[in-house]
């Protein structure tokens, strides 16, 4: 469904990302029970993300058996939309498997350039995306998601078509595809990867 970002970031499993990018999706639209919910998710590179981030409280997902923290595992999905409405990030390994939940993130690139109006959550995915090999994904309360690979927004998923005068944030010539009720907005002839 959204082969124009996966295309972008080569060196993950499409597989992984995709489902990644629909839990993102899902809670763009839904929020929880009502409210609009904003929550970050890093994926990738885990050593590094976790060495330059911090855990807010407790961790909930830490002792739970591997199998039940894949991201495909439907039985994740609420679990991961209840965390997201607390403070932090999520750090996803390059497998799928959540490894930590309500994250604070440390890193900080001095060259990332985040379009203006876009919050903390953005600069952090920006700035971790930066200094490690990891693919920022970040729900908006405004319901957008956006894509961060290599402190470059490299995607923008916008759920409602009324929101698309106000919602982007993408620079230059852009390619937009029309999935359903979801558009799809990507850099028109960017050929990066995470392998840069």
């Amino acid at each position: 469904m959204f082969e124009s970002i996966l295309c972008q970031i080569t060196e993950y499993n499409p597989d992984v990302l995709e489902s990644l990018i629909e839990l993102a999706v899902e809670i763009a639209r839904e929020g929880r029970e009502g409210k609009r919910v904003g929550t970050l998710f890093m994926l990738g590179d885990e050593n590094a993300v976790l060495a330059k981030s911090r855990s807010l409280i407790l961790d909930p997902l830490l002792g739970h058996p591997e199998s039940a923290r894949h991201i495909t595992n439907l039985n994740l999905r609420g679990t991961i939309k209840e965390l997201a409405q607390l403070d932090g990030g999520f750090v996803v390994s390059h497998a799928g498997i959540v490894l930590s939940a309500c994250r604070y993130l440390d890193a900080i690139a001095a060259e990332v350039e985040v379009p203006l109006g876009l919050g903390s959550r953005h600069i952090a995915a920006a700035n971790m995306s930066s200094v490690t090999k990891a693919v920022g994904i970040v729900v908006s309360e405004s319901s957008v998601v956006r894509i961060f690979c290599h402190g470059q927004l490299v995607g923008e998923i916008i759920p409602e078509l009324w929101m698309m005068d106000h919602a982007a944030h993408l620079n230059g010539t852009l390619k937009r595809e029309q999935v359903g009720e979801l558009t799809i907005l990507t850099p028109r002839f960017r050929q990066a990867s995470v392998a840069e």
